[in-house]
């Protein structure tokens, strides 16, 4: 009997020991972190728990990772239940975060996002420059032509330019190109599709194709958001009538590399499929990539009786809309008269 209380009286100091050490194990998980300012770590693949709990603890944001470990092993009815895994990734730990705290992050895989973004206007080359030029993307596209790339993202036969919407995508460190462009590739499809459903009744735009088009080509002539409805009316309307277009940047697209940042008569009488002087119609694909704004502006376009524009000329970005021919030729006048008073004198 009394060695029984003897191994009772054992017993229970153990227990009562445990339980003080797994409250002082739960009070060390639960208090705020030891960093006085935010960190970042790398969670490289396949890492197990106990390799980022050291990484956490070589940078200061962890003081007792194995106690930590112990933690979660015996603490919080855990018992013989396996440690859940880390998922690679950057990640940004503020200041005094908790071990809890930290651990849901690289378990729910809370990563720094990192950020692209493609700008109205641009083509496909400049989208492609800009994306190979990013260092926390991983790069598995790069070696492929532009038709390969497209392939890739599984729309083969389809011409890339004006296919990828301008936004800012959000993604995290190493992702692949294709997945960021696979992303801006369905927000333009969605877009093309949601303005083409709500187009005005009366559009002679034949289908979506011929839309995005036309917006690239609005997006290419001004800067300026109030514009693009009345210059897509300008369009609409010529294109109604059986006019040329008559767009200079449709030229410059169609002649590309040979652009020398000035279009020469050569230029304007030189035909390419896409040199709206020479050619009646749209040209065969879009020539930028179109941003929301545009799209909606060729199907919703301003109703107006002009049929030409040109820049004002006067810093704004502005142009000088007109119905006929003649007055056309005046504003193109007053345009080049305004350009030789503001050229530097040599």
């Amino acid at each position: 009997m009394r060695k029984a209380l003897v191994l009772l009286g054992i017993l229970l100091l153990l227990g009562a020991a445990a339980l003080v050490g797994l409250g002082r194990l739960r009070d060390a998980a639960l208090a705020a972190g030891p960093a006085s300012q935010e960190q970042r770590i790398t969670v490289a693949p396949g890492s197990s728990l106990r390799t980022v709990f050291q990484q956490l603890n070589d940078q200061g944001l962890l003081p007792h990772p194995r106690l930590f470990e112990l933690y979660l092993r015996f603490g919080q009815g855990s018992l013989g239940k396996p440690l859940p895994s880390a998922k690679k990734g950057r990640y940004l730990i503020p200041a005094g975060l908790k071990p809890l705290a930290i651990l849901e992050q690289v378990v729910q895989g809370r990563v720094i996002l990192e950020q692209f973004t493609i700008v109205e206007g641009w083509s496909f080359a400049q989208v492609r420059t800009a994306l190979a030029a990013l260092p926390v993307v991983e790069h598995t596209l790069t070696p492929l032509t532009d038709a390969q790339l497209m392939a890739a993202l599984g729309h083969e036969g389809q011409f890339p330019e004006g296919r990828f919407a301008p936004d800012t995508y959000r993604f995290a460190e190493q992702t692949p190109d294709r997945e960021i462009l696979a992303m801006a590739h369905e927000a333009q499809q969605r877009s093309l599709a949601k303005t083409w459903e709500g187009r005005d009744p009366d559009s002679p735009l034949a289908s979506p194709d011929q839309a995005l088009t036309l917006a690239s080509i609005v997006e290419k002539e001004t800067g300026l958001a109030s514009e693009r409805p009345r210059i897509a009316g300008v369009f609409l309307n010529r294109l109604r009538k059986g006019m040329r277009l008559q767009s200079d940047p449709t030229v410059i697209y169609g002649i590309r590399d040979h652009y020398d940042g000035t279009i020469h008569t050569r230029d304007l009488r030189g035909d390419t499929p896409y040199n709206t002087y020479t050619r009646a119609g749209l040209p065969p694909t879009p020539i930028a990539m179109p941003g929301k704004e545009a799209l909606w502006a060729v199907l919703h376009p301003e109703r107006t009786d002009a049929l030409y524009f040109v820049a004002v000329g006067d810093g704004t970005g502005g142009h000088y809309f007109s119905a006929s021919l003649a007055e056309h030729n005046k504003a193109v006048r007053r345009y080049l008269d305004r350009l030789r008073r503001t050229e530097p004198q040599t």
